[in-house]
């Protein structure tokens, strides 16, 4: 139930009419894990707990750099060297409260993705590495969790929501031969604007809570495509690969 402060607290989005206070509750009752804190997970997370989602579940093994402060805004010059999702969990603690925040200070593999994944209501995929985004996609294959998935670079992006419980294509079925190609997804050797991360995450902020409230998905089984430079938006369907080895049975 919300109490006065959170009548206050979130007054503004309880009157949204797809939301209210019915959806305020959803977000309340829900555990998102955040997987990559870097330029993409980084305004996600922030927004997600500013909404108050009840439980983020925030996962990086890496240590804050000076050249991710252009564009990683939870972490800050007095953070240079922490754990990145340590450095995310006092931004996300400094905003929101009264959102419980778990730390996997650890990078995620096809050995311990399980893990971090059971028991959540939604995966945010803002990592960097194709092996981590199969490994992830597997995981929540098997455990039937959304998995909405975030990627940009210098002016573009694109975001997708794969649902394979509700009968949807999955990462793999996108991507189906990427994985030895990780440096595409480098900003270190790709160079990006900070904004086009922020607007990337954003929005992934946004689809999650759409999703977490039952609101309609525009993004279930189709991939948005952002040209941030000429500001033209594409939105491609989506279908299950048949020969897809990670989600057909």
């Amino acid at each position: 139930m919300l109490d006065d402060v959170d009548l206050e607290r979130y007054s503004r989005q309880l009157l949204v009419p797809d939301l209210d206070v019915a959806g305020q509750e959803m977000l309340a009752a829900a555990t998102v894990l955040v997987v990559g804190l870097g330029g993409l997970g980084c305004p996600a997370a922030l927004y997600l707990a500013a909404a108050g989602v009840g439980t983020l579940r925030l996962a990086d093994g890496d240590r804050v750099e000076l050249s991710n402060l252009q564009r990683q805004i939870a972490h800050t010059e007095a953070g240079l060297g922490d754990n990145k999702a340590r450095s995310a969990a006092r931004a996300v603690s400094a905003i929101n409260r009264g959102v419980r925040v778990d730390v996997i200070d650890h990078h995620l593999d096809a050995g311990n993705m399980a893990a971090a994944v059971e028991g959540v209501d939604l995966v945010l995929d803002a990592s960097d590495r194709f092996a981590t985004r199969y490994a992830l996609n597997r995981a929540c294959v098997a455990a039937g969790v959304p998995l909405l998935s975030a990627a940009a670079i210098r002016l573009e992006g694109q975001l997708a929501l794969f649902d394979t419980a509700a009968g949807g294509p999955c990462y793999r079925c996108l991507y189906p031969d990427a994985a030895a190609d990780d440096d595409s997804l480098a900003c270190s050797e790709n160079g990006v604007l900070g904004p086009v991360v922020g607007v990337l995450g954003s929005l992934q902020a946004l689809e999650a809570i759409k999703y977490l409230v039952g609101m309609e998905s525009t993004l279930r089984d189709a991939l948005l495509v952002l040209d941030l430079r000429s500001l033209a938006l594409q939105r491609l369907a989506l279908v299950r690969r048949r020969s897809c080895p990670d989600c057909q049975p």
